[in-house]
């Protein structure tokens, strides 16, 4: 907690099929620190019936899950505004498709996409790097199958399949912050913070994950099993 800063900083964390670890580093900030962090959320979750406010100042539904969460859709110069404004702000560059197509092999499925450097680099603010250890384990996808990911090129919609809810032990990791540099491409910036993510989970996680092994460790404190 002490590499979240008192101003405003960029998160940028892997997606779990469920990111259900993010909720939980939500709620840690809120009570630590009195502070809130938005979200930049799939444009898909706010097509999800509900997701629309019905009347002025009144949320109903779904909508209302996405304001007590902070989510937002972008754009790009909404999240720079927020940042700006002194806010905390997470993006996971892979999304859904990183949700859906990564496995228990914990591979960084971001293609090349760079915008959320852009955000950092326009918002003057550092990146903070995220991964929460077992969270593949907790959640499983099927995104990854051939029929599955056609689907999800095609529509841009989650069809696939999850399943689990299998009570692992999840451990949140924060590396150290990577300062605002006036110098550095949204290039450069984006593979560095990529880096950062990987060594993370190199450090940390047992690759493949093992559901029953993330399991065993509720009952030790070994970090991370070889």
């Amino acid at each position: 907690m002490e590499k979240i800063p008192e101003g405003p900083a960029l998160i940028i964390f892997y997606h779990g099929a469920i990111p259900i670890d993010f909720y939980y580093f939500m709620a840690k900030i809120f009570i630590h620190k009195g502070r809130t962090c938005r979200v930049v959320a799939d444009h898909f979750v706010f097509k999800i019936p509900g997701s629309q406010q019905k009347q002025a100042k009144k949320v109903y539904g779904f909508s209302l899950l996405l304001d007590v969460f902070c989510a937002i859709h972008g754009p790009r110069e909404k999240c720079v505004e927020i940042l700006r404004s002194g806010h905390l702000l997470a993006i996971s560059p892979g999304g859904v498709r990183e949700a859906l197509i990564s496995d228990e092999t914990y591979n960084i499925v971001w293609g090349n996409r760079k915008g959320f450097a852009q955000v950092a680099i326009d918002a003057k603010v550092p990146i903070i790097p995220m991964f929460t250890q077992n969270i593949r384990e907790g959640f499983r996808s099927l995104g990854g199958t051939r029929l599955f990911r056609w689907l999800y090129e095609k529509f841009r919609y989650p069809f696939a399949p999850m399943y689990g809810g299998f009570p692992v032990k999840l451990r949140t990791y924060l590396g150290d912050p990577i300062p605002y540099d006036p110098k550095i491409t949204a290039e450069e910036l984006a593979e560095k913070t990529k880096d950062a993510v990987q060594a993370l989970i190199d450090k940390h996680q047992r690759i493949p994950g093992n559901i029953m092994s993330a399991l065993l460790e509720r009952f030790h404190n070994k970090q991370k099993i070889d």
